[in-house]
């Protein structure tokens, strides 16, 4: 934690260079923001320090995206900056969404003089009041006495435990208030100690549940991430030989090419994955709130089924499900000491005829999609770029048909190589998030796909990838259509497609009148020459490189659970029959 600096004669500091302490303190790389008024002393304070790294944006909801990307990728605390009012306000998306995705976040936001909160001054808002619900924790600074234990808390809130974004918003007078040190030494928050491993008779307890079952699946969330855990969720696997399936977060704890491995769950989840789960009796699930794009109708939900919930976070277990098991604590010493207790069984489960059934499952209900030759399936490009890419590429994702594609059919094979929103569903997520992974892992190749009217809502921030030199390659699949919203009008409306189709802009020419580079690819010839292309001068002339693909229009992401249906209801791929719908 932080430690003492003294100072001698006179203060020399303001609450400005408090603050750029703590951040240099916390080990700050780099802070995504814009300045304004009410933040300006602490930006005057970073530039004379001239140690932290600033990358200004376009808009503040692109900065939050890209410390969720930096987050994301790097597994260290994102921070974001602004002034006040709409500066402020504009963090709120970026928020919610670290907050439903438990991505350590630090937002420091300016605020007007203490002497005019609540008097509706010029970029007033107010963010406590605000993103209390949206935040694990939030502060307003009173002193500059109060800085460095709120900043050193901030920290380790964010990152400690289930981790989430908290926001310390300065009054503009504090910044500019005399200290005499720049640094304290606070002690951890009192009355908040995250759990670590497991109770033990709780670990003796599942094990010995798991030793009874018949058809157990082991169900992994975005925690195993988290917590660093896919080792021990793959020892603890093969220790049982139990299947895994992962939910969106979770995609790339487990490696897809495992022959346990059933691929994600629920609305847009293979099929062989939610029969699994749904004949099941018993749900080992690690790390996964298990929300309704995994359960569907939640009534009906692996109706046989018993559940231990392993999770950090008490207030998941037992919240939407039943549990006869749960255990707090992390991911990875829980994992272990279930792995550990499996390998002395004396005798090893059979689950030779489970593991039949969901070989058969996997034959009749394979993943595959419908392909006319005129035009190029997105799913089709999803494939051949997880032909071209190494394993370790970080591949991000906006939200709508071509996240779904990504999940379905790209092959995660190790942690944090998606970036993707996955419980607020942002569109425009993207390309902020992107860059703030590239730049958080420079050595690492970081590829964008997108969906046209994902990309557009963010792209702004082609001109702050141009600035700063992040060579990203973006592949848009561009139908002219809001994808995802055309296909539910499609199936469960009568086809009426209210504002659905789009008119976007040549995306390959914007990237160049932003600065940056960019290809339309109009045919299916054209298509490896492009991606080796781009891949090559985003690596040599680090410069965001746009692929404008035109794809199929009305391509359908399946298998597809309606909403508000059972998962064993689910359609099927094309040219298949769900033969197990009424045997649920």
């Amino acid at each position: 934690m932080n430690a003492p600096t003294q100072t001698t004669g006179t203060p020399d500091y303001t609450g400005a260079d408090a603050v750029v302490a703590c951040l240099k303190h916390q080990g700050v790389e780099v802070i995504f923001g814009m300045t304004g008024g009410s933040i300006m002393p602490v930006y005057d304070a970073l530039f004379r320090d001239g140690e932290i790294k600033h990358v200004i944006v376009g808009h503040e909801q692109g900065a939050a995206h890209m410390a969720e990307g930096y987050a994301r990728a790097t597994g260290k605390v994102g921070v974001v900056m602004t002034t006040s009012g709409p500066g402020a306000t504009n963090l709120v998306t970026g928020l919610a969404d670290a907050f439903m995705d438990s991505t350590p976040m630090v937002a420091i936001t300016g605020q007007v003089t203490s002497n005019l909160l609540g008097n509706d001054a010029f970029q007033e808002a107010d963010m406590r009041g605000i993103t209390m619900p949206i935040t694990k924790h939030n502060y307003q600074v009173s002193s500059v006495e109060e800085l460095p234990t709120v900043f050193a808390e901030a920290f380790f809130v964010a990152l400690s435990g289930r981790p989430g974004p908290v926001l310390i918003d300065v009054p503009k007078d504090v910044m500019t208030q005399t200290c005499g040190q720049l640094l304290a030494a606070p002690s951890a928050p009192t009355g908040y100690k995250p759990p670590y491993r497991g109770n033990p008779r709780q670990i003796i307890r599942a094990l010995k549940v798991i030793q009874a079952a018949q058809r157990p699946v082991i169900l992994a969330g975005g925690g195993i991430i988290t917590a660093g855990a896919d080792a021990e969720l793959k020892e603890f696997a093969e220790a049982t030989g139990i299947p895994v399936t992962t939910s969106l977060m979770g995609l790339g704890a487990f490696p897809a090419g495992h022959e346990l491995f059933l691929g994600m769950p629920g609305m847009h989840g293979t099929g062989y994955a939610n029969l699994a789960l749904n004949r099941s009796d018993l749900i080992i699930c690690v790390g996964s709130r298990l929300d309704d794009r995994i359960t569907g109708k939640l009534e009906q939900f692996a109706p046989g089924a018993q559940f231990i919930h392993v999770d950090v976070d008490a207030s998941e277990i037992g919240k939407n499900l039943p549990c006869l098991v749960p255990i707090v604590g992390d991911a990875k010493p829980v994992l272990k000491d279930l792995a550990s207790g499996a390998a002395e069984w004396e005798t090893k489960p059979d689950y030779s005829e489970w593991r039949a059934q969901i070989e058969d499952w996997k034959e009749r209900y394979h993943m595959c999609f419908a392909s006319k030759s005129s035009a190029m399936a997105p799913q089709a490009v999803v494939e051949l770029l997880g032909d071209m890419l190494d394993e370790d590429t970080v591949v991000v994702t906006g939200v709508g048909q071509h996240q779904m594609y990504t999940a379905q059919f790209y092959p995660f094979q190790k942690p944090r190589t998606l970036i993707t929103s996955g419980g607020l569903g942002t569109m425009g997520y993207g390309l902020p998030a992107a860059m703030g992974a590239k730049l958080g892992r420079p050595e690492a190749e970081v590829v964008l796909i997108d969906g046209d009217g994902s990309f557009l809502m963010n792209i702004q921030e082609l001109a702050t990838a141009v600035r700063y030199r992040v060579g990203v390659v973006a592949i848009i699949l561009n139908n002219n259509y809001l994808g995802m919203v055309r296909q539910w009008q499609e199936l469960f409306l009568d086809k009426r497609q209210a504002e659905t189709e789009l008119q976007p802009p040549p995306y390959a020419k914007v990237a160049e009148a932003f600065g940056g580079l960019g290809r339309a690819v109009t045919s299916p010839e054209e298509l490896v020459p492009a991606i080796e292309w781009a891949r090559k001068e985003a690596r040599e002339k680090r410069l965001p490189v746009v692929l404008d693909v035109s794809v199929e229009r009305e391509a359908l992401v399946l298998p597809m659970v309606p909403g508000g249906a059972a998962n064993v209801d689910f359609i099927p791929c094309p040219g298949q029959v769900n033969e197990d719908k009424d045997n649920g």
